[in-house]
């Protein structure tokens, strides 16, 4: 499986079909109009999801903090919970360009590895990376999931998006190389599952203060000696400390 077959995290808005023989006009300044409306109600509607919660917020306030009338944001997004999705998206990504996550150039490292090693490292960076941009909404979606069906089928959607990409990169080590004698693919795949949630950078960065080259050196070597058994990784052997 290649970068281009792995889960596409990004959440699209689609206009309505157009019947097969209208003409269709494309206008440049309307559609940046609209792709910066769509951005400036993303950005209003996660810093008030991080400030104050998903259920105190309303539709109203994201549009009085984006400057844009309510129905304009419900005609956007359908509705607040699709919106919150969307916002997970975006910081997952790191910006709104309609391009997955693993086609991403900062992603590509994991595609282009020659070693094992130098495999888990990159996507050790990779991890660090959606962590540091996410790790917060991910946590404020976990809150929410109790709070509605849509919620909640966001948050599975989540974990099953990650559950799948802990299998991908699976494969890729298992085409690099052996894995170690006591692991399987399959339970090498929940090995990545369990190390690439994003609560870990919550915990370790967030919370005890670890740098991010600390951190990215503890999940490489963390996911190394799970799967392959060595503990010289990229990471470490560059010099970083666990603090």
């Amino acid at each position: 499986m290649n970068s281009r077959q792995y889960g596409d995290t990004m959440s699209r808005v689609k206009g309505p079909e157009l019947d097969s023989g209208a003409r269709v006009y494309h206008s440049p300044l309307r559609e940046e109009r609209a792709r910066q409306t769509r951005h400036d109600i993303l950005v209003a509607a996660q810093r008030l999801f991080l400030e104050r919660g998903f259920a105190r917020v309303s539709v109203a306030d994201i549009a009085v903090d984006a400057g844009v009338a309510r129905a304009t944001v419900l005609s956007v997004f359908s509705s607040k919970a699709a919106l919150l999705r969307a916002v997970v998206d975006v910081a997952m990504a790191g910006d709104d360009a309609p391009t997955p996550v693993a086609q991403r150039r900062w992603f590509l490292p994991v595609w282009e590895a020659t070693t094992q090693a130098d495999c888990l490292d990159a996507y050790a960076r990779a991890c660090t990376r959606i962590g540091k941009h996410s790790a917060e909404m991910i946590e404020l979606v976990r809150r929410a999931a109790d709070e509605s069906t849509a919620n909640a089928e966001i948050w599975d959607q989540l974990q099953a998006n990650r559950r799948h990409g802990a299998r991908t990169i699976a494969d890729q080590v298992c085409r690099l190389g052996p894995l170690k004698p006591t692991v399987t693919r399959a339970r090498a795949a929940d090995l990545v599952y369990i190390l690439n949630d994003s609560g870990h950078y919550r915990v370790l960065v967030g919370e005890c203060g670890w740098g991010e080259p600390a951190f990215t050196a503890w999940l490489s070597d963390r996911m190394c000696h799970a799967l392959v058994g060595d503990g010289s990784t990229p990471a470490l052997r560059g010099g970083h400390r666990l603090r």
